[in-house]
């Protein structure tokens, strides 16, 4: 699976904390990350990451024409809901984007912890359920 990882300012180093806690889960899986969050994530790790621009010079805007494009399966998007940011339209994007295609996506750690334990045990292959219907 591929599995996008995006994280605002505020929640870098919490998203840097998740992916030490799953690396064991996710270094089986294809990351992608915008530039500063995947950067921050693989200093920390070692985990291997596409990284695309920074979220603010289009990044997230890369990782909408990938969701576009049936390319990503999985997205973690650790929001800070208190402080907007200019880049919430981009944000509202990848949420619609994740909707129309289907796809898991977490806002904040404690959805990602499901998903993630999900994806551990095999829950998530949900294209293979939709390709049976």
């Amino acid at each position: 699976m591929t599995i996008a990882l995006i994280a605002h300012d505020a929640k870098k180093e919490l998203m840097v904390q998740f992916c030490i806690a799953y690396c064991g889960i996710l270094s089986r899986h294809n990351l992608v990350s915008t530039g500063t969050t995947g950067k921050s994530i693989s200093e920390a790790t070692g985990l291997q990451i596409t990284r695309f621009l920074a979220g603010s010079q289009g990044g997230a805007q890369q990782i909408a024409q990938r969701i576009s494009c049936d390319e990503i399966d999985l997205l973690l998007l650790f929001r800070d809901p208190l402080n907007p940011k200019p880049t919430e339209p981009d944000e509202q994007v990848l949420l619609r984007l994740c909707d129309v295609h289907n796809i898991p996506v977490a806002t904040n750690i404690a959805t990602a912890e499901v998903l993630v334990h999900g994806l551990e045990r095999g829950d998530l292959d949900w294209r293979e359920i939709v390709k049976i219907s």
